[in-house]
């Protein structure tokens, strides 16, 4: 009997701020250039003072996943915290308007934070970096979290990203509880190397016990085995997870499947901007494991989609997920 949910992601509810600057503007305010940086709502509010955003829209890394495959047919829910304000409400519509089952509580509007923010700066050669309000967002807690919906799930989709939370381990231990507890499958994506090195016995911790798909880049693996060779750390990752997928930029994806290894080729494309392109390629390769495609096709939808992602402007397609795998023959 299928599960009424086929993925579940848990992670951050935000609105990115999109907006093009110059490598000046990132030395000039002391910002380190392609990673993500944590700020607080004052220093949220002043970059914003600085530029001209060009677009908002609803974000967050899990988020942009799950939007994503919800537009190409599957069942999905989300659980991230955001506060009924403006931004809030900006970002409910965007899941709802998906199909997304999004029913988190709202944070008061008395709580003294907003709903997350994330500033994306995006330089000439395409790369974003991202300074994170984090906001309500931060307070999800165990609360939140459905068990019933968790037992009636495929796959939950864990955020790496949401681990600097004060609750968010106790709010991601029940929420995989729960889907063990019934046979479903767990996900989780690394989010950033910096992340990883904050929270690094965390990320052990769940992934040796829990973890049976993990999404992650170059990066974020070398910071979790402390390895300076990617196959040294692939080898590690292999006795411990499943399935693991790893992006590596323009040499595409590597992809260890019960200790086999295969590599999947990036497409060669324009990029115009980053941000997203892993969120997508989790996406792409999500859509194929829950539609029954073998691994290796699975790992070429995940790249179609993040090398589609680069082209663009922002971190939600403009081109659903089907359509890209069609023209690729890959359905």
């Amino acid at each position: 009997m299928k599960k009424p949910y086929q993925v579940i992601g848990v992670g951050n509810a935000m609105v990115d701020v999109l907006a093009e600057i110059d490598e000046s503007f990132l030395i000039k305010n002391q910002i380190s250039k392609g990673v993500m940086q944590l700020t607080d709502r004052d220093r949220g509010v002043h970059l914003c003072s600085l530029i001209k955003p060009s677009k908002e829209v609803g974000g967050g890394s899990a988020a942009n996943t799950i939007a994503s495959i919800a537009e190409a047919g599957v069942k999905t829910a989300y659980v991230g915290k955001i506060k009924n304000d403006k931004l809030g409400k900006v970002f409910a519509a965007d899941m709802h308007s998906l199909g997304v089952d999004y029913s988190t509580p709202f944070a008061p509007l008395e709580h003294p934070q907003d709903t997350g923010r994330c500033v994306v700066l995006i330089t000439p050669d395409g790369e974003r970096t991202m300074n994170t309000y984090l906001g309500v967002t931060e307070f999800l807690s165990p609360s939140d979290i459905d068990s019933e919906k968790m037992m009636n799930c495929e796959w939950i989709y864990l955020e790496g990203y949401r681990f600097d939370g004060p609750e968010s381990h106790e709010a991601f231990s029940k929420a995989i509880a729960a889907c063990k507890g019934d046979n479903g499958k767990i996900s989780l994506t690394l989010s950033d190397p910096f992340c990883v090195q904050r929270h690094k016995d965390a990320f052990n911790k769940v992934i040796t016990e829990s973890v049976d798909l993990l999404f992650c880049n170059r990066a974020e693996i070398l910071a979790l085995y402390m390895c300076e060779d990617l196959f040294d750390a692939l080898n590690l990752s292999s006795k411990e997870v499943e399935t693991v997928a790893c992006t590596d930029g323009e040499n595409g994806a590597y992809i260890v499947h019960k200790g086999e290894l295969t590599h999947v080729k990036a497409k060669s494309v324009k990029v115009i901007d980053t941000t997203g392109a892993g969120d997508l390629f989790a996406a792409g390769f999500l859509w194929g494991i829950v539609n029954g495609y073998d691994i290796k096709t699975s790992g070429q939808m995940g790249c179609v989609a993040g090398s589609n992602m680069v082209t663009q402007f922002g971190a939600r397609p403009k081109e659903g997920l089907i359509r890209l795998f069609e023209s690729e023959a890959l359905i």
